[in-house]
């Protein structure tokens, strides 16, 4: 069923086409991948399909009743609201029915005689019951949850990026909403979370549009690619595995397209030439075909400049840490750390947000010097160092002049010169937007431009904290290149798993256990160890002391007591059933009466402990007889 369609929709900042003329719609459970070069709207896009942005001609139809929830890579907060009012906020009525019982719920917490509480929220859980809205409830409790996020109380304004982020996903998830819109909603999220990211939104009920430059994650969640290129969109059906392979047949027909064209109009233009006799009208149609086929443009140039890019001389002596203790505040990081960096080593650290992967980076950097312990750097290691808050960029150059300020011209390794120029265009800034002034950019735009100029300077050992956020998946796979023939040292932190499956060999986790752990392989083979290791102790795990008197119950007779009880446990289990289900009506007709409602709730209580307990002895009496068969 259709949900949106968008008609000849057009946009432009200044003299920059964005997109033009673009139409598609979007239905019911489809889950789209939004792609495309940093700069090229994909923002723009999500932006306006929130009612946040217009198009400058285009237009919508939607249903009368239809909803959008956004989630923007930087989420605006009112700083004065709490968690709670944040996260349910919204007229919807189902949003202002769970937002009052949680508030209720909160204040019961904190003072759970107050009868007026009580009553409020007895009140409130029969409008929950009459508006079926647990199912909503449960859904939001597991949300909130899985992303660790239970300090409903706290004002916004006190959170930190992270938090707001999480606080921010989970809004976006639980309100009500037909078409869910999210710009790059795995940044500054550790690799459990995304998968259970990538496992919620699998059963989502309405449709999904992503930005994102997770691949992983692109893989999984989406079934259809829309990808923005050269103002235009393309559609794929399929995955993001299935998009590569579809996108490279189409850039092979338009290789084809460009050459036949060309075909063409080299013997249409030698047949004017040559004065080929002809009635004066169609001769007059030739030659306007002919100019209209010089005007036709093909987007097929591919840069091919070489990335086995040259970098300083590297010695054998890298990096060494020795003794190396950290701790922020009361909190300890790092303790006694020996490391040694060799040359050639690609190295990825991970681990959860906190726990010190960012820390142990700046102090191989030796930006930082650790409480205790000491870092010997060799004397001919040249760091270059690309960070996650890199500052601002000065908007008063031009592209080409922020590069040439580090180097007009670097060399690969067998002396061949590559200018600054070249290295733009490989790093998707064609010729004409290399004069643009640096203040236009996108900030995707100015991180691929910041990488680059870390790469320009010719390090040998590259410090990479978090390279993949706020880049587009075909500025990743450049990197990758780069990286993949760079001869020096790389040292990454990420939480991209495709990044790390493709750049490093090697790991080092902080683990939940507070240890350092080194690790030879890839993100996904780390992954599959860590699994047969929780496969094995689980295995190896002795048995608990009720495991053991099922075990031993099951060498044995019933007795003679157990023989009755047996008998008729069964019944009594029906009748316990009968009786919770009987208060529970009585509950539901008593609901205004605050005294009724509380003995009945202490029945109903007592009942259902008694029920749990027969269904425990049932269970060890059932082990006693099944051994016996």
């Amino acid at each position: 069923m259709s949900l949106l369609s968008v008609n000849q929709l057009s946009k432009s900042y200044g003299d920059k086409d964005l997109f033009d003329d673009l139409s598609f719609t979007i239905s019911s459970q489809q889950r789209i991948g939004l792609i495309g070069v940093n700069g090229t709207g994909k923002s723009t896009l999500l932006k306006i399909l929130a009612g946040m942005e217009t198009g400058d001609q285009g237009d919508m139809d939607h249903a009368k009743d239809f909803t959008v929830e956004y989630l923007p890579q930087d989420p605006e907060f009112n700083q004065s609201q709490t968690v709670l009012e944040h996260i349910y906020d919204g007229e919807a009525e189902i949003m202002v029915l769970m937002r009052k019982y949680e508030q209720v719920m909160l204040e019961l917490a904190e003072n759970p005689e107050d009868t007026g509480v009580q009553e409020r929220m007895l009140d409130l859980q029969q409008k929950m019951d009459e508006k079926g809205a647990w199912e909503a409830s449960t859904v939001a409790k597991t949300v909130l949850s899985k992303l660790g996020v239970t300090y409903f109380d706290k004002k916004v304004s006190e959170l930190s990026g992270g938090q707001k982020k999480r606080v921010a996903i989970a809004k976006a998830l639980i309100q009500p909403a037909d078409l869910l819109l999210l710009d790059e909603p795995t940044n500054h999220l550790d690799n459990e979370t995304i998968e259970w990211l990538e496992e919620h939104l699998s059963s989502y009920k309405g449709a999904l549009m992503v930005v994102t430059h997770d691949r992983y994650f692109l893989n999984r969640v989406t079934n259809l690619i829309y990808e923005l290129d050269q103002s235009s969109l393309y559609t794929y059906e399929g995955n993001y595995e299935t998009f590569l392979e579809k996108k490279a047949e189409r850039e092979e027909w338009e290789l084809q397209a460009e050459q036949k064209h060309k075909n063409t109009l080299r013997k249409e233009l030698a047949w004017l030439k040559a004065g080929v006799k002809a009635r004066s009208t169609k001769q007059k149609a030739r030659i306007q075909r002919v100019e209209a086929m010089k005007e036709e443009t093909f987007h097929t140039k591919k840069e091919n400049v070489d990335m086995a890019i040259g970098s300083s001389r590297l010695g054998n002596q890298v990096i060494e840490l020795q003794g190396v203790t950290h701790s922020y505040g009361s909190h300890k990081l790092l303790e006694d750390v020996d490391y040694l960096v060799v040359p050639g080593e690609r190295l990825g650290i991970i681990g959860p947000n906190g726990s010190g992967k960012t820390t142990l980076l700046n102090i191989m950097a030796e930006r930082i010097a650790p409480d205790a312990g000491n870092v010997h750097t060799g004397q001919t290691v040249k760091i270059g160092y690309y960070t996650q808050d890199h500052g601002e960029l000065d908007e008063s150059l031009k592209v080409i002049e922020y590069i040439k300020e580090v180097a007009e011209v670097i060399r690969t390794e067998d002396g061949t010169e590559i200018t600054a120029e070249q290295m733009l265009e490989r790093f998707l800034f064609p010729r004409p937007q290399q004069w643009t002034y640096i203040k236009r950019l996108s900030g995707g735009e100015r991180r691929r431009l910041y990488l680059l100029r870390v790469l320009m300077s010719e390090p040998n050992v590259l410090f990479l904290d978090e390279p993949t956020n706020d880049l587009d998946t075909e500025t990743l796979g450049v990197l990758e290149d780069y990286l993949e023939q760079f001869p020096g040292v790389v040292i990454t932190v990420s939480h991209d798993r495709y990044f790390l499956d493709r750049v490093v060999n090697q790991l080092l986790a902080f683990e939940q256990s507070g240890r350092l752990r080194r690790f030879y392989g890839n993100y996904s083979e780390y992954l599959e160890a860590a699994k047969e290791e929780q496969t094995v102790l689980k295995e190896n795990k002795q048995p608990s002391a009720q495991e053991e008197t099922r075990r031993g119950n099951r060498k044995r007779k019933l007795s003679y007591k157990e023989k009755q009880e047996w008998e008729i446990i069964e019944d009594d289990i029906a009748a316990l059933e009968e009786k919770i289900e009987e208060l529970n009506d009585q509950l539901a007709q008593e609901a205004a009466n605050y005294d009724k409602v509380r003995d009945l709730t202490a029945q109903q209580e007592e009942a259902e402990a008694e029920l749990e307990q027969k269904m425990e002895r049932w269970e060890e009496l059932s082990l006693i007889v099944e051994g016996l068969e």
